[in-house]
């Protein structure tokens, strides 16, 4: 076939991409530089400001559950890739088993186990650890209030989130050539040299590949900060919803929040690529 031939079958996509992506993020623009009347105006923009604690929050929270993720995600993969292909197989169905089940299910399960006369405080109650917290504080609690709190934020993402870091590490790391490690070792680095100047450094590109599928919805979750966070911890996501669905409906300034979270994101995405490409560089030579 020839490559006209073959360009067609891209009129789908391409005509997909434009209704669809393109043309929101066109209306998203237009909202965000316009005011109620349709004029052109800075003001969403400025408005922005007494919502500063909300982006630094989100920033934060984000940052955070993104770096757990890396923390337990790294060695998994790491560990997935050095064993035989039964236990790969059989690890990257429990890995994937709860991603079957719906989002918000997930999260109602957490509500469960985290509640004061959840799972949890049940457990800690029947082992006695908040009976020997109250005699090392002197207090006289009944449960440890887990529940809309900032933790049980950050639990929400890390638990949701991190098969999106396990599964770009691990791909990446399973096609090593393990040719290098053993020349690694023979040259005479042990076995941290070897981590530090040959793993890591090849692995980079599923690390990065992680780190922005967990911290970019991180940033703009609504549903976890909700439902865990009882609506007191406002993240971008809930604040983005209340201007669209929420009594103070202001399109303009969600569309403006949107349009600045986007840019934010984008910039973070080039850096991070960026420094992929630079250690790749590196490795080669």
């Amino acid at each position: 076939m020839t490559n006209k031939q073959l360009s067609r079958f891209a009129v789908p996509y391409v005509g997909w991409l434009a209704i669809f992506v393109v043309t929101p993020i066109l209306i998203m623009v237009y909202y965000a530089f316009t005011d109620t009347y349709g004029d052109f105006s800075v003001d969403n923009f400025v408005q922005m400001g007494e919502y500063t604690s909300v982006f630094l929050r989100s920033f934060n929270l984000a940052i955070i559950a993104t770096l757990i993720c890396l923390l337990i995600g790294y060695p998994v993969a790491f560990y997935m890739s050095r064993e035989g292909a039964r236990f790969q197989k059989i690890g990257m169905v429990l890995i994937m088993l709860p991603m079957w089940m719906n989002f918000l299910l997930r999260t109602y399960s957490w509500m469960t186990i985290l509640e004061n006369n959840g799972l949890l405080n049940q457990l800690f109650s029947q082992i006695g650890l908040i009976d020997l917290y109250n005699q090392i504080t002197g207090s006289n609690i009944e449960y440890f209030s887990m529940m809309n709190t900032q933790g049980a934020v950050v639990l929400g993402m890390v638990y949701n989130y991190l098969p999106f870091m396990i599964l770009p590490i691990y791909s990446v790391i399973v096609k090593l050539d393990y040719s290098l490690l053993e020349a690694a070792r023979d040259l005479g680095a042990d076995s941290v040299t070897v981590f530090k100047k040959v793993i890591l450094p090849l692995s980079l590109p599923g690390v990065l590949s992680g780190i922005t599928m967990v911290f970019v919805p991180s940033v703009s979750t609504f549903a976890i900060s909700r439902m865990l966070g009882g609506g007191t911890e406002l993240l971008l996501g809930d604040l983005i919803e209340r201007q669209f669905l929420g009594g103070a409906y202001n399109p303009q300034l969600g569309a403006a929040i949107s349009f600045v979270m986007m840019v934010i994101v984008v910039v973070c995405m080039l850096v991070m690529n960026r420094f992929g490409e630079g250690e790749e560089q590196a490795v080669r030579l």
